[in-house]
């Protein structure tokens, strides 16, 4: 038998508690402000009326910033479950909506934000002028469970029983340097030549670089001399002579200023899946951008 709640012993508002929970997670009142789309007064106004309401102190002035105090940390928990219940009563909600009205948000690669969505994209809104569509620029990870996008198109596996997972084929990418860098270098004929060139590739990213040397490359952290997490920042880098870098054939082989290496290799391959929350797929207007997505970002495997 489900316990019934004490309505009583509920004392604080709820947009006080999600106030204390985007400062907490955020660790700033202006960062929490920006995500709540609140002025930063007004979400001081919330945390304290939070604190008074609950009659502790949940936060201590730490330099410029804050920290949690005792009471803050055994709290954050369980303001955190009502923040998820939060999530997935609002998607339980659009995942209802049946009117193609109002706004689809996918998160894409900064890559794929600007080669690969916005033919798409433009046929979309055209196709429904009652849709707007937010794009998400995140080369890394976004969750959908938590309503930080609708929709993604991911270049890695995900496996959670609350998304819905369509696996689009595979992308195909290679090794690129500038005209410019490679009149001042030995262009490399064989995997083996890469060993000593200058990288632009990704911080800390060891489980790529342990890819690329079981596909036969031998690079390691010490080629990466440039990094970024950005995929537009290295390419950049890479047209400018910095040194060698990857990206897709899509995008290099366009590119006049730019060569691609070691043409004649089979060319790097690598999934890209579409990704979406189960409730939102019974979601009409969801489901318009997804099939949308789908039909279109098809990739040959």
């Amino acid at each position: 038998m489900q316990e019934r709640i004490d309505w009583r012993s509920l004392r604080f508002d709820w947009n006080h508690a999600r106030a204390f929970l985007a400062t907490a997670e955020l660790g700033s009142l202006s960062r929490a402000a920006d995500a709540l789309d609140l002025s930063q007064p007004t979400l001081s106004r919330q945390v304290e009326a939070l604190q008074q309401a609950l009659g502790v102190v949940l936060f201590e002035r730490a330099g410029r910033g804050f920290v949690l105090t005792h009471a803050g940390h055994e709290l954050l928990d369980h303001v955190r479950e009502m923040g998820e219940a939060a999530s997935r009563t609002s998607l339980a909600a659009d995942g209802r909506t049946q009117t193609l009205q109002g706004s689809v948000a996918i998160s894409a690669s900064d890559v794929y934000a600007t080669s690969l969505l916005p033919d798409v994209v433009a046929d979309i809104t055209q196709q429904h002028p009652g849709l707007s569509i937010e794009i998400v620029v995140a080369n890394d990870r976004t969750d959908l469970r938590r309503r930080e996008a609708d929709i993604a198109v991911r270049s890695y596996p995900t496996e959670h029983r609350d998304l819905i997972v369509k696996r689009l084929g595979s992308d195909q990418g290679g090794f690129y340097a500038s005209n410019d860098w490679l009149s001042r270098h030995p262009v490399p004929v064989t995997p083996a030549d890469l060993e000593s060139v200058d990288m632009v590739g990704y911080p800390g990213q060891n489980w790529v670089l342990k890819g690329l040397r079981e596909l036969g490359f031998p690079i390691s952290e010490r080629n990466m001399r440039i990094v970024s997490e950005s995929h537009l920042a290295q390419w950049a880098m890479v047209r400018a002579g910095a040194g060698v870098g990857i990206m897709t054939l899509r995008v290099g082989d366009a590119d006049s200023t730019v060569q691609r290496l070691l043409p004649e290799l089979k060319p790097l391959s690598f999934p890209v899946w579409l990704v979406t929350h189960r409730d939102l797929r019974t979601s009409l207007k969801v489901r318009a951008v997804y099939d949308a997505l789908a039909a279109r970002l098809s990739f040959a495997d």
